[in-house]
């Protein structure tokens, strides 16, 4: 994140701050200009610092972000914006009263490839979509302070969100635990919308495969997006059914459909540099961001729901 603001012509890298005194002074080695602080206030008090992001454990996001934007600065904080519901609806209340960009860093969004699969959806190539299904599992670092859901789907949900532009009507989840953890290193959530979609995550930290892998599924067209693919990471398939009904026979019949593959093009640029660039416009134009802090909130939403559905034993959670 800080090599990509120093990047940025538009930014100045001015402070880090970090209460590890010796991560900060490995900080100071590698940017000699730039002042190094353990204490947040000084951030705060400094007026010429205009913009604040925010890359700490979930839990601090809300009490940094506030003091942030209570400051006057602009705020660009880490997935999910908060831990809760109600300290995202205060974080973005906030924001609208202070009027400050407050912007949640769901990368995925500033990647091309995600770029691409909104022009595919835009385009209304797949036809009427019909489900949405993604498998994010590693054998990854287990967290001390939020499992796997709060830790990983916030990706997959943001990037969902993004796409079609919906918000489900349920929330279903079924979570296990491993080697005596007490949060959940595996996670099953299930989505319902009111049209008939529904949307599915698998995301665990104990899979000895790296999986990132989405498949959306419509009525003319499907596309699977693989990111661990380093070329080819968008395919689109002129695959599906088509179904009719004979009335003379009373039968429902279906045909197959396969036609070819469509493998597009696009440039393959850092998606935290799209990023941070999106921030500085919003910042300097006044603009809302992609990201904005009511898209973090749909996506804590979406997770909240999922922990109390897991301590509910899979019982489906409304968002109504």
């Amino acid at each position: 994140m800080a090599r990509n603001v120093q990047e940025n012509p538009d930014m100045e890298l001015r402070t880090i701050c970090d209460i590890d005194v010796s991560s900060l002074e490995r900080v100071q080695q590698r940017y000699p200009n730039v002042k190094c602080t353990s204490d947040f206030q000084d951030i705060l008090r400094d007026k010429k610092i205009e913009a604040v992001i925010v890359a700490t454990p979930v839990s601090t996001h809300y009490d940094l972000a506030f003091s942030a934007l209570k400051a006057g600065k602009h705020v660009l904080v880490e997935k999910p914006i908060t831990d809760s519901v109600k300290s995202a609806v205060e974080l973005l209340e906030l924001s609208e009263k202070v009027k400050r960009v407050l912007m949640v860093d769901h990368t995925y969004i500033y990647s091309p490839a995600v770029q691409m699969l909104k022009n595919i959806v835009l385009s209304g190539e797949l036809g009427t979509m019909l489900y949405y299904d993604s498998v994010r599992i590693n054998l990854g670092l287990f967290q001390h302070d939020i499992n796997v859901i709060w830790d990983l789907a916030p990706h997959d949900i943001s990037i969902m969100h993004y796409l079609i532009g919906k918000t489900p009507s349920l929330v279903s989840a079924h979570g296990a635990r491993f080697m005596n953890h007490d949060l959940e290193g595996m996670a099953y959530v299930h989505l319902t919308f009111d049209d008939g979609l529904v949307a599915h995550f698998h995301v665990n930290w104990l899979a000895p495969v790296k999986i990132r892998k989405t498949i959306i599924g419509g009525s003319k067209k499907m596309v699977v997006y693989n990111d661990v693919e380093p070329t080819e990471k968008i395919k689109v398939y002129d695959k599906g059914i088509d179904v009719t009904t004979e009335e003379s026979i009373f039968k429902t019949l279906i045909q197959y459909r396969t036609g070819d593959i469509q493998i597009p093009h696009f440039e393959n640029r850092e998606a935290l540099s799209v990023e941070i660039e999106h921030f500085a416009d919003c910042v300097k134009n006044s603009k809302f961001p992609y990201t904005d802090g009511y898209t973090g909130l749909q996506v804590v939403r979406v997770l909240e729901a999922a922990q109390e559905s897991i301590r509910k034993e899979g019982q489906p959670v409304s968002l109504d």
